[in-house]
């Protein structure tokens, strides 16, 4: 008697069951959240390596200009603002020294790296989508390999600043102190905006395009191109509300001009109107959304994580 064929095994799916962030019965808690996620990066921080070196690989894979991309972002945004306020010095009857061109340099290393870690970061989600849907994995590792893809760049924008400052006649005070403090800032915020952007385009995918417009006109609303005094006391103060402006005046302040952060800086202008420049307020304005909005932004990304299959 034939006997039947027995079943062909069938393996079990690789993702596990979709599950709440929040068991049944149990108060939502935030620092339970923020724990969770601390605990999934750190157990998945060989995967978060290599994928970010996956990134780094394929950004200059069989691209003729190598590593010169890394460059290439910074130096045209510093040749743009050298042209554009070179034109408004000289319509002003003013000249730029050294000083000013540092300045612009120092703050297009850190808009470059703001730009790029967004424009990769947002659409991670659903460029590794055949990762999301198929195997288990922390997802916060696919927007943060992008970012610290984007400062392998920045690393190497650094370097070539930093040799060629001697050039400028630098000259280096005690206020370079400050530099690492605002760069773990940036670094913060901009991994907070990176989930937060990521998440959201998952759901909504026209966030992808809306942040294409942000990035390309938002350097008119960040002081890249200018400082905040040349537009007046009343339009500096809405500059001031962008949390990246005290990021990025703060690195000018303290790399070209050798301020102490710490203390308030003003100016008394022709007319007689004094413009703030700098108040320490304004740092701790930039901590508090570096610091909030990143772990805002972790447990909003951590609860939604459990249907990024299905949206994926």
């Amino acid at each position: 008697m034939t006997q039947p064929a027995a079943p062909i095994p069938v393996p079990g799916p690789l993702l596990p069951p979709a599950e709440p962030a929040v068991p049944p019965g149990e108060t939502p808690s935030i620092l339970r959240d923020l724990r969770d996620v601390g605990r999934d990066l750190w157990g998945a921080r060989d995967l978060l390596l290599q994928l970010t070196r996956r990134d780094v690989t394929i950004r200059y894979k069989q691209a003729v200009m190598g590593f010169g991309w890394a460059l290439f972002m910074p130096l045209m945004t510093l040749v743009a603002s050298v042209l554009i306020r070179a034109l408004v010095q000289t319509a002003s009857g003013k000249g730029m020294g050294p000083a000013n061109i540092i300045g612009m340099a120092v703050k297009s290393l850190p808009w470059a790296f703001f730009v790029g870690s967004l424009g990769f970061a947002t659409p991670s989600l659903i460029a590794n989508s055949n990762l999301v849907t198929k195997i288990y994995f922390p997802r916060e590792v696919l927007p943060l390999s992008a970012v610290l893809a984007q400062c392998f760049d920045t690393g190497l924008g650094i370097i070539a600043f930093t040799l060629a400052l001697p050039f400028l006649g630098f000259h280096p005070t005690w206020a370079l102190l400050w530099v690492p403090l605002l760069l773990a800032l940036l670094l913060l915020f901009t991994a907070g905006v990176c989930l937060f952007l990521s998440c959201a385009n998952l759901f909504f995918r026209d966030v992808k395009y809306i942040v294409q417009i942000f990035l390309t006109f938002g350097i008119f609303f960040t002081p890249v191109l200018f400082e905040p005094s040349m537009l007046g006391q009343r339009l500096s103060r809405i500059i001031w509300i962008n949390p990246l402006t005290p990021l990025l005046e703060g690195l000018r302040l303290a790399i070209a001009e050798g301020h102490n952060l710490a203390e308030p800086l003003r100016q008394v202008t022709a007319a007689g109107v004094t413009v703030v420049l700098w108040t320490p307020a304004s740092l701790w304005y930039s901590g508090v959304w570096a610091v909030a909005g990143s772990l805002i932004a972790a447990v909003i990304f951590h609860r939604a994580a459990h249907v990024f299959a299905e949206y994926a």
